[in-house]
């Protein structure tokens, strides 16, 4: 949202700077078409904003029958329970990992940026190898670390597509209650289209007598 503002009044401050120099009616022009462009982005912006809207109404609804299917189907809650769980257990390890990268790397940078501010090059060279060696072998452990975290995405990624399958499955169950309660909704309609004409006809008596009142008086 921010970004877009600075577009507009940036595009603004550019229209301005040219309007100094034009005649009246190169103005009108300039005018009209920054308030075309504005327009333009307002429209884009507004269709943006529905299409986000309609995807978090969607996952808002798939949510809801998971939800349901979860109560209705004990071997499917325990299924999901177990997934969400090893999911987050997933997802923590790995920001665990990429943190530590980062953790490490500046801690080796700090490391090295002050011993190489040191005056003594006796102490800088030793302190110089034992970094080396430091990160020589942290490398070795990152590399098999690293490998075992690609396996762990790979198979994680795998369970993803197999989970997103079954919450579909899942989701389908609900149609059973969705039917019959359409089926609900299709079983009163008669009783209250009979009620609704009743009173129709006793507002048009009423309406009448009102008026053949009103004629009286």
């Amino acid at each position: 949202m921010f970004k877009k503002s600075i577009a507009v009044l940036s595009l603004f401050f550019i229209l301005t700077s040219c309007w100094k120099d034009k005649s009246p009616e190169d103005l009108i022009r300039l005018k009209d078409k920054f308030k075309s462009q504005v327009a333009t982005f307002e429209s884009k912006k507004e269709v943006a904003n529905k299409n986000v809207n309609k995807g978090l109404e969607s996952l808002g609804a798939l949510k809801l029958a998971l939800e349901d299917a979860k109560n209705e189907d004990k071997e499917f809650a325990k299924v999901y329970g177990d997934w969400e769980k090893v999911d987050k257990r997933v997802k923590n390890l790995n920001k665990e990992y990429e943190d530590l990268k980062i953790k490490a790397a500046n801690l080796f940078t700090a490391m090295e940026t002050q011993t190489n501010s040191l005056s003594d090059q006796k102490s800088k060279n030793t302190l110089l190898s034992a970094i080396n060696k430091a990160k020589t072998k942290y490398n070795g452990t990152l590399a098999n670390t690293s490998k075992a975290i690609d396996k762990l995405k790979l198979l994680h990624n795998d369970a993803v597509e197999v989970v997103k399958a079954l919450e579909v499955a899942a989701a389908l169950n609900s149609f059973d209650s969705i039917n019959g309660q359409m089926k609900s909704i299709e079983d009163r309609v008669d009783g209250i289209m009979q009620e609704l004409n009743v009173a129709v006809v006793e507002s048009k008596k009423l309406y009448e007598k009102k008026i053949t009142e009103l004629g009286e008086n």
